[in-house]
């Protein structure tokens, strides 16, 4: 894992809907050479039309100016694209964020966007199989490794809880698995995805 950039990535939205929903903002870490990044870091708030509704921003905080005035959205696509490079990203429950910065990148720059993705959520219970059945939100995990998150559903809050895990998922995968690189990560998210194929 050493000489490897992962950025960790988490969104915030106006709802859970993928179809209708639309991204607020994007939060995110860098681990490099097995260690966060605070230096190496991002947060953007996507301009909106009209701000979400009272009961979402009671959730991620993000008050109803500074949604209006935030940053116009292709400009901060580039913005977060530039930052991301060609470093694999990281987040919990990868298909949600996934989803919505596709979205937003095809609607705004006219992107397909295609970069690997590494879902914590599935290589985690890879590594501790006996907390597969207990620990499947990203609050169980951080909890159970003494992760402190004050300002949960805030993106670059929430992204640096989840580059911690990937800190602790780097170690055991090192101990356990004697695995060295992004890949292994990738062959143990694969083998759980396998796993549940068949049960």
């Amino acid at each position: 894992f050493d000489h490897t950039r992962f950025v960790v990535v988490d969104v915030e939205t106006t709802g859970l809907n993928l179809m209708t929903d639309t991204l607020i903002s994007i939060g995110a870490v860098a681990a490099v050479n097995g260690r966060i990044a605070l230096n190496d870091s991002f947060y953007v708030v996507l301009q909106q039309r009209e701000s979400s509704r009272k009961e979402n921003i009671l959730i991620h905080g993000i008050s109803g100016s500074e949604q209006r005035e935030g940053v116009l959205p292709a400009d901060a696509l580039l913005a977060f694209l530039e930052y991301l490079g060609k470093s694999p990203l990281v987040a919990f429950h990868v298909a949600f964020d996934e989803t919505m910065i596709k979205r937003a990148l095809h609607q705004y720059l006219g992107i397909s966007f295609k970069h690997p993705w590494l879902d914590l959520a599935y290589v985690l219970p890879s590594l501790y199989p006996d907390l597969m059945r207990s620990h499947r939100a990203l609050d169980d995990w951080a909890s159970r490794f003494d992760i402190r998150n004050d300002d949960r559903h805030n993106a670059v809050a929430d992204a640096l809880a989840t580059a911690e895990l990937l800190l602790v998922a780097i170690a055991q995968a090192r101990l356990a698995h004697e695995m060295r690189n992004y890949d292994g990560l990738c062959k143990l998210e694969r083998a759980f995805h396998h796993s549940r194929a068949n049960v």
